[in-house]
């Protein structure tokens, strides 16, 4: 792997802490007790985290001070952290479809056709209230494609609650991924990915992009992925308001329905599309600061 490659694939390299029986107590304990006792003792144990964050916890305020331009304070630290663990919490609530449980206020639902498309997200928000959404863009399905080995733990906790849905999950990094995509997208699914990690060994490369006032290096691969495929791209975020308020945005990217050409003018195109993602990422993580849930450093030094 590169120097860049290394990089940027910095998070897959870090170990998941927590236990699998531990995860799995706590889905235990937030279905039988419900959404807001078990909240109570998810912000206890967030405690143990702000103060024993390690790698975690640096990274965070890293970030933080980019993104607020000034020093966080502890409190700030605290709220980053006890969101990312809401939004934990509240997947497994999700999962159940127990989605009168939540607010969720849909912005760009007009930009959806009939016609399948890749969903560009990232590691700021929810995914699971994203699929929650899908009510209302005509009961679409959505997929997910996604590396499945970073959390392996929380993953088969989770994937406990729900079983079912597994079967929406497209793991990447198979040689069978590509068609298994092209199937769900001629079915007019909607396909998420997260496109702010690379893939360990990722081959196809990675471009240097201002993100938050200094260079980091983001993936070609989703996007080349949505260009090889000739899929529409939309930006997604699931933003967590506080409560149980989740704020959801779509906005189209790119349409590569067309994409024909040279190879230079396709690359030109990918390369293109992912500044404008990286754009949006930064204009709606500036918006919500405590929902950027990367706890790595994310710029390379």
């Amino acid at each position: 792997m590169s120097g860049q490659g290394a990089a940027t694939a910095e998070w897959a390299r870090h170990q998941e802490r927590g236990s699998l029986p531990l995860y799995r107590l706590i889905v235990w304990l937030s279905l039988a007790l419900g959404r807001a006792p078990a909240r109570v003792i998810v912000r206890v144990a967030m405690l143990y985290f702000l103060v024993f964050g390690g790698r975690a916890g640096r990274a965070s305020r890293e970030y933080l001070a980019r993104c607020l331009e000034r020093r966080p304070t502890l409190r700030e630290r605290y709220r980053h952290i006890v969101t990312f663990a809401s939004t934990v919490h509240d997947r497994i609530f999700l999962l159940r479809d127990r989605f009168e449980l939540f607010e969720l206020q849909v912005h760009g639902a007009e930009c959806f056709d009939e016609r399948g498309a890749f969903l560009m997200g990232s590691h700021l928000g929810s995914f699971e209230a994203l699929r929650a959404a899908g009510r209302s863009l005509g009961q679409r399905r959505v997929a997910m494609a996604m590396y499945e080995e970073n959390a392996p733990k929380m993953n088969a906790a989770l994937a406990a609650v729900a079983p079912h849905l597994q079967a929406d999950i497209v793991p990447l990094g198979r040689l069978e991924a590509m068609l298994e995509l092209q199937a769900r997208l001629e079915q007019g699914a909607l396909v998420g990915v997260l496109a702010d990690r690379t893939l360990p060994g990722d081959a196809q490369g990675t471009i240097e992009c201002d993100f938050l006032g200094r260079p980091a290096r983001f993936p070609l691969g989703p996007m080349r992925m949505a260009a090889a495929l000739r899929a529409r791209v939309i930006f997604m975020t699931a933003l967590y308001r506080g409560g149980n308020r989740y704020e959801i945005h779509f906005e189209p990217l790119v349409d590569f329905s067309d994409a024909q050409g040279a190879r230079a003018e396709r690359d030109a195109r990918v390369r293109e599309a992912v500044r404008a993602y990286v754009a949006r990422l930064e204009r709606h993580a500036r918006s919500a600061p405590d929902n950027w849930f990367n706890f790595y450093p994310f710029w390379a030094p």
